[in-house]
């Protein structure tokens, strides 16, 4: 995980050089607002659903009219609760979750089209966004009125004796894939829409993983009757909790304004 942080920082310390480099001419600064949400073990299917605020800035370096790089800082919550799902049986596990995400990612855009801002004729172009990123996370749920934290309390037998695999890592790798259209507002303003679907590497963006229930006589001693509360819920010890051959993602979309840097470099209007 450290080695993708470093391989971050480096991407964004050349896009940083080069904005110096040509003086800002083909570099944005920008701003999003939108939405994100999750599917995995509890929110299967349904797109968009329990969707919340989301929050973002970026920079934007343009190579070419056909090519930019990027690097983006993004905050969003996501959340699912058995309690909404369509399946008896899903309603009857009765797990829950929330987490704040707070996500750095560095890539690159492919424009569709040419485009460039104030450009008479380089005017809008849908696009694709390529990352690499890392992500905090934290899941949480409600237990009694108040908001417990899920992974320190090892509710699938992490830290017992039960579970030889340890405690999952909240800060986790993602690889951000996503769509837009680019629109030009002038010689300095842009506005953009996006979607962009994150692949993760974890199951335990909601904390659940496992196939299976912990034993909860284990739990209860080893890490606490808060544990073992929260591991099932459902009042069946022989039913799914999750599945494993399955991993968690996360999306954020949205609304960018951009603002040019600088003034137009000479041999980008040349393109």
């Amino acid at each position: 995980m450290k080695n993708v942080i470093a391989i971050l920082f480096v991407c964004w310390s050349f896009i940083t050089f080069s904005q110096f480099h040509n003086g800002k001419s083909r570099s944005e600064l920008g701003v999003m607002v939108g939405g994100s949400y999750y599917i995995g073990d509890l929110n299967q299917f349904a797109h968009f659903r329990n969707t919340h605020l989301a929050l973002g800035v970026l920079y934007r370096y343009n190579v070419n009219p056909r090519l930019s790089v990027r690097a983006n800082l993004t905050y969003g919550l996501v959340g699912g609760s058995d309690g909404r799902a369509k399946t008896e049986s899903l309603k009857q596990r009765n797990l829950s979750f929330s987490s704040t995400i707070f996500e750095l990612g560095a890539g690159v855009e492919f424009n569709y089209f040419p485009f460039q801002l104030g450009h008479d004729r380089y005017k809008g172009t849908a696009y694709l966004l390529a990352e690499i990123g890392v992500f905090q996370m934290n899941p949480k749920t409600n237990y009694n009125g108040q908001e417990v934290e899920l992974r320190p309390l090892g509710t699938e037998g992490q830290g017992t004796s039960e579970n030889s695999k340890g405690y999952y890592s909240l800060t986790q790798l993602c690889l951000p894939l996503g769509v837009g259209v680019k629109l030009s507002l002038g010689k300095v303003v842009g506005l953009n829409f996006e979607i962009g679907i994150r692949k993760t590497f974890t199951d335990y963006l909601d904390d659940v993983g496992s196939e299976s229930y912990a034993d909860p006589a284990v739990l209860a001693a080893e890490n606490g009757p808060i544990s073992a509360a929260l591991s099932n819920r459902s009042g069946n010890a022989y039913g799914n909790r999750g599945n494993s051959s399955t991993k968690d993602w996360y999306v954020f979309s949205g609304m960018m304004i951009t603002f040019r840097l600088g003034k137009p470099s000479v041999c980008f209007n040349g393109y």
